[in-house]
């Protein structure tokens, strides 16, 4: 009895070509404003990654943009803290994210840009956060609502004037 075996190299699964699919959100800029902070959201699109072979999802929808924000108070100071973003179906109601969410949170995290001193503007956040898998299948998707979360401070500036004098005679070192 003879036993033949064959010897094959094992080789590395073909990669996956994954595409990303791009989803431009018209319009595409839109002016905003919450109380004494005003700005603009520019550049809005989601973006998704998937499979080529298969269609599957590889990376879940974001929605991503640049928020740019200016502080309108002559006399408060804005402590920016969080954005919150909710999808809004054809009825303006929240359309549910996964896991029973229905906002999508960003922090200002950039150094400095949680400060807006009064008239200070261009601070400029960037935005990405989920973006519900059903709005886009549906494509359901009629409205965006944007929260800021931010804490006033007065603003003062006061001066101290002390009395001084020059002694007329330098000194070495």
């Amino acid at each position: 009895m003879t036993l033949d075996v064959c010897v094959r190299a094992l080789s590395a699964p073909a990669a996956a070509v994954i595409e990303e699919m791009t989803y431009t959100i018209t319009p595409v800029s839109v002016n905003v404003q919450a109380g004494i902070v005003v700005g603009e959201i520019t550049g809005m699109r989601v973006v998704e990654r998937v499979a080529k072979s298969t269609g599957g999802t590889v990376s879940p929808a974001r929605l991503t943009g640049t928020l740019t924000l200016t502080n309108t108070s002559a006399s408060q100071s804005v402590r920016l803290v969080a954005g919150k973003i909710q999808y809004l179906d054809d009825q303006w109601q929240p359309i549910e994210l996964d896991g029973s969410r229905t906002e999508a949170t960003f922090a200002f995290t950039t150094y400095g840009s949680e400060r807006l001193d009064p008239g200070q503007q261009a601070v400029v956040q960037a935005v990405d956060v989920v973006f519900p898998a059903e709005a886009l299948k549906a494509k359901k998707l009629k409205g965006l609502r944007l929260k800021i979360a931010y804490i006033l401070s007065p603003y003062r500036e006061e001066a101290i004037s002390f009395a001084v004098s020059l002694d007329r005679r330098p000194t070495s070192s």
